[in-house]
């Protein structure tokens, strides 16, 4: 059996595959979990691989520290040429984006055969594959300054906890690690510009780490010098992020429309939903008519941008199209028309209109008077709270609700029968009439 530096050539190819193979698995295991559900995007494809680098990276850093003590302990301090210094390494930064492609690979054929939105960054990708090439190099670089038997575990537990940190900042940190950012927002646009920063960052810092290495083990001033350059790329991707500090979100979205029977506008990647949204929005668009808040089209919006409400549009939040997505976004709509009140007996009667507004039961509320605002409310139709909702929105989104909107409040009333339709002349205390036959005692005994 060939021997390559003390270690067999067929060990070498036995453990590559394996690494492949357990990447590969990995990667899609990962990101599976990161690609947002029910999305038709490229965008959602490239999130995803990026995504699954948090599992893959540390993987191929401890199989980088293996095979870097493994090589150093057969070499026994014999001297190196500089070549023969930095072919292994770049052989693993081979075997470990070998595996990224190949997940790429599988990720997209789904994507191709279906019609999706977008269209694949190749400077995402590129950054992608530059932050693998990192973890593999700081693997390498660990694995030969420390040839111990436990070095490739903590080599990769501890860049998983180092990037883990730096992508779960929320400042310039988490463009430091290979990533998009998460939750990721189809909106906020996987544009080249930003990509092309971090990959020169990326790169950079990986040439620095691996030539400033073989600088130490060959004592070449030239390989130094290269490495020198290299910390000066790092520091220009830097400073191109830091002038573009956050990804501007993606403008002049196309949307993809559906026109009945209200019109409900979403990334054209979240197309799949228009049909429950529809659904959904219609009841609560004949529950707003004639107010301020009606609405006849309803559109997506970027996760970051604040909901507020206009006559003739409702905009939304849709993060992804998994069970319940459109009764989540009618919650948040709805409940974005009138910020919660100050008070306890304010917020009751506010609650109260959301409830139906969302379609779900009438609460109780903390106190007899929501009760019996919950009751009276329940005893109009349709129609009469529509009509009451016209007359009173001002009240009710302003916070003014009080138990005067509501029959006046148990004390006000002793018995309620069927209430009578509202109209633009009634004051804000609504028509509740006597019970006919306690009248005709009370007149004839008059």
């Amino acid at each position: 059996m060939r021997e390559h530096a003390g270690v067999s050539r067929e060990e070498l190819k036995h453990s590559a595959a394996v690494t492949v193979a357990v990447l590969l698995a990995l990667g899609l295991v990962a990101a599976w979990n990161v690609l947002i559900p029910g999305v038709d995007a490229w965008e959602n494809i490239l999130a995803a691989v990026i995504g699954s680098l948090r599992m893959t990276g540390p993987v191929a850093a401890a199989f980088a520290a293996w095979v870097a003590l493994r090589k150093r302990r057969a070499l026994r301090g014999r001297p190196l040429t500089t070549w023969r210094a930095l072919k292994a390494p770049l052989a693993i930064v081979v075997v470990v984006l070998g595996s990224f492609g190949a997940t790429v690979l599988v990720l997209a054929v789904k994507t191709v055969l279906t019609d999706q939105a977008g269209r694949l960054s190749l400077s995402g990708l590129g950054m992608g594959m530059a932050g693998l090439a990192l973890y593999a190099v700081i693997g390498w670089v660990a694995g030969w300054v420390v040839p111990k038997a436990l070095t490739p575990p903590i080599a990769g537990l501890a860049c998983y906890g180092a990037f883990s940190w730096l992508a779960d900042d929320r400042g310039l940190a988490d463009r430091l690690a290979p990533g998009t950012g998460e939750p990721y927002d189809l909106f906020q646009g996987l544009g080249g510009a930003p990509f092309f920063d971090q990959t020169i960052w990326l790169l950079g810092i990986t040439c620095a780490l691996l030539l400033g290495w073989a600088a130490l083990v060959t004592r070449q001033a030239l390989v130094l010098a290269c490495a020198l350059l290299a910390v000066l790329a790092a520091g220009m991707g830097v400073s191109r992020m830091l002038a573009h500090p956050k990804p501007a979100a993606a403008e002049d979205i196309a949307y993809a429309c559906q026109e009945w029977p209200i019109t409900v506008c979403l990334h054209p990647g979240m197309r799949a939903g228009q049909t429950e949204l529809g659904a959904v929005f219609t009841q609560i668009a004949s529950r707003l008519a004639g107010t301020p808040a009606a609405f006849t089209r309803v559109e997506q919006r970027p996760l970051d941008e604040p909901l507020k409400p206009s006559n003739g549009l409702a905009p939304i939040h849709v993060p992804d199209l998994s069970a319940g997505f459109a009764e989540e976004a009618a919650y948040e709509y709805i409940d974005a028309l009138a910020a919660r009140c100050p008070g306890t007996p304010a917020d009751g009667y506010r609650e109260i209109v959301m409830a139906w507004l969302r379609g779900e039961p009438l609460p109780g509320g903390p106190l007899p008077e929501h009760q019996y605002a919950a009751s009276w409310f329940s005893g109009l139709d349709e129609h009469q709270r529509r009509e009451w909702l016209r007359m009173f929105y001002s009240d009710f989104q302003a916070c003014r609700l009080s138990s005067t909107h509501f029959g006046g409040g148990p004390a006000g009333m002793p018995a309620m029968t069927s209430p009578a339709r509202p109209t633009p002349e009634s004051s804000h205390v609504y028509p509740v009439y006597p019970d006919p036959g306690t009248a005709g005692t009370s007149g004839a005994s008059g």
